[in-house]
């Protein structure tokens, strides 16, 4: 059974996940269904999040129908799922907790409502291949690497690590740089993540303008075993088959943290550019 879930979830969210289409259309797709029918779209307003329209029974206390509108339309509710670094959850919920990804929203609110009207009624793939036949649905970590995912971190040294990667190399690089501290200072660099790679880009240009890390060459991103708030990632270098470098960050926002960074490249950057076994 606990396998069972993240698959069924994954396998729906083609029928659900329409990231095109407008509020409008939404509302049209919905109207006549069962309450607890959904679809989540890429807002518009709000670049980054997503859009949930949800099918209800009734509308809240304090909505009244408009005298020339469709009763029906006017039951279909819009609710706005902003992006943390965390994850994603409802905006202005504050009993809502943050989820790591929108497959794993929308299966808690199949469950139960929390602070949405109702539940969200899963559809039925068996019935719902017709209506999703051109609707083919990227997953929202997909979504997300299209868009790109960026924050500001601070720049710690880079370390040769020779042949050596994965954790072992991401605490070599930081035992060397605490026995030998480098001659240059931190600075702030804006970490960027997306499908070309990982990009660095020093705005102050202290250490440098621009280094670009090419998603091929990107092998392994992981936290400092030590618990402290310091991750790296590995790279290979240019030209090089074998030999790896570490760059090493510290986290410099709370809201920003570390681990999150870590997790998106980790399961999304290093996972689209890896074939699937």
């Amino acid at each position: 059974m606990v396998h069972t879930t993240p698959k069924f979830v994954k396998d729906t969210s083609k029928f659900w996940y329409k990231p095109n289409i407008t509020r409008e259309e939404a509302i049209v797709l919905l109207k006549d269904k069962s309450p607890g029918t959904f679809v989540i779209r890429d807002s518009n307003s709000f670049p980054g999040a997503f859009g949930l329209a949800l099918k209800v029974a009734t509308l809240p206390p304090n909505v009244q129908i408009k005298p020339s509108g469709d009763p029906q339309a006017d039951l279909v509710r819009h609710f706005l799922i902003e992006p943390t670094p965390k994850g994603v959850r409802l905006r202005g919920c504050s009993n809502e907790p943050v989820f790591g990804n929108l497959a794993a929203l929308v299966y808690q609110h199949s469950m139960t409502p929390l602070a949405l009207p109702c539940k969200l009624a899963l559809p039925d793939p068996v019935f719902s291949s017709e209506s999703s036949r051109t609707m083919e649905m990227p997953s929202s970590a997909s979504s997300l690497l299209h868009q790109g995912a960026a924050c500001n971190v601070i720049y710690i040294n880079t370390v040769d690590t020779e042949s050596l990667t994965g954790p072992q190399a991401v605490s070599k690089a930081i035992k060397m740089t605490m026995d030998n501290p480098p001659n240059h200072k931190t600075t702030v660099v804006h970490f960027k993540v997306s499908n070309q790679g990982i990009t660095l880009t020093d705005n102050q240009r202290k250490l440098f303008f621009r280094r670009h890390y090419p998603v091929t060459a990107v092998t392994y991103c992981g936290m400092d075993p030590d618990d402290r708030k310091i991750f790296g990632f590995v790279a290979r270098k240019q030209g090089g088959i074998s030999d790896n470098s570490c760059h090493l960050f510290a986290e410099l926002d709370p809201e920003q943290p570390a681990s999150a960074i870590v997790n998106f490249v980790t399961k999304v950057m290093i996972g689209q550019s890896k074939p699937k076994s």
